[in-house]
């Protein structure tokens, strides 16, 4: 895909986080849509998956760390053909599939169930090991919110990838400076994220996580990286694309009203025609 395409894929999938919220009365947008241009180019280009074999032994493995913004998550899997986007409709509905936080036994391409934050990424190093013990060439991504890595397991699971030089590991932070009860750096500030993984011998990239070109650069620099694993800080906008969202911790887990709702397709409407007149 070039840019264009990945940012109409991308707007897409923003379109997708607001139905599935909506429609649910209830989940986490603001992270859902920093991350959404993350997630496309994750499942549009960089991983080495198959809708039709979501359990392919080759495939690479994604970890949702930050399981909260499983709106983006199922988004991204809906449009990529994992299953149709109509259920986003149903998410967090009494009997759906698509419960609020992920579940590798009911939804297919998700590889790791996840929810309680710091988790994921310590299953993420764990898959990674296991590909070095035992000769798989498959690579392991995983995405964290910034003030999920205030949480000290993620820590240890830092410090055992880069003892273990897992250069088949990629973690994500989706550095949008906010969390539940307001910036993250008066809450408790992880500042400076790329100089404490790189403590930890990672190797560190610090991007826009809303230009493709960087995205793409990043990912590609990881891959060429041999001998440890590598942190991708990704500088992005809570609220990405949803004026009255944009910037402001007090949508990481509320759903618009039916007005809100309407105000929020109409911005994306908005974004949809820039981008055709390119």
């Amino acid at each position: 895909m070039d840019n264009l395409e990945l940012k109409k894929t991308a707007l897409n999938v923003r379109q997708g986080i607001i139905d599935a919220v909506y429609n649910a009365k209830s989940g986490h947008p603001g992270g859902s849509l920093s991350a959404a241009d993350l997630y496309t180019f994750l499942f549009f280009e960089e991983l080495n998956i198959d809708p039709k074999d979501p359990k392919k032994a080759d495939r690479d493995r994604f970890v949702l760390s930050k399981g909260h913004t499983s709106p983006g998550y199922y988004s991204t899997l809906a449009n990529r053909g994992f299953f149709p986007v109509e259920d986003l409709k149903t998410f967090r509905h009494l009997g759906s599939y698509l419960q609020g936080h992920p579940d590798m036994k009911h939804i297919p391409g998700v590889d790791m169930s996840s929810g309680s934050l710091g988790q994921g990424v310590s299953a993420a190093v764990g898959m990674a090991e296991s590909a070095k013990i035992f000769g798989d060439k498959f690579r392991v991504y995983t995405l964290l919110g910034d003030g999920e890595i205030q949480e000290g397991q993620v820590w240890e699971a830092a410090m055992f990838a880069g003892a273990k030089k897992l250069d088949n590991l990629v973690v994500i932070v989706d550095n949008n400076g906010l969390q539940i009860d307001g910036k993250i750096d008066d809450v408790n500030s992880p500042y400076p994220i790329d100089k404490k993984f790189e403590a930890f011998n990672f190797h560190v990239i610090n991007i826009n996580g809303h230009d493709f070109d960087e995205i793409r650069a990043a990912f590609k620099e990881a891959k060429e990286t041999k001998g440890m694993p590598t942190a991708i800080i990704a500088k992005t906008i809570k609220g990405k694309d949803i004026s009255y969202m944009e910037n402001q911790a007090s949508w990481h887990g509320v759903a618009p009203n039916e007005e809100q709702y309407n105000v929020a397709c109409e911005d994306l409407k908005k974004v949809g025609e820039c981008l055709c007149q390119k």
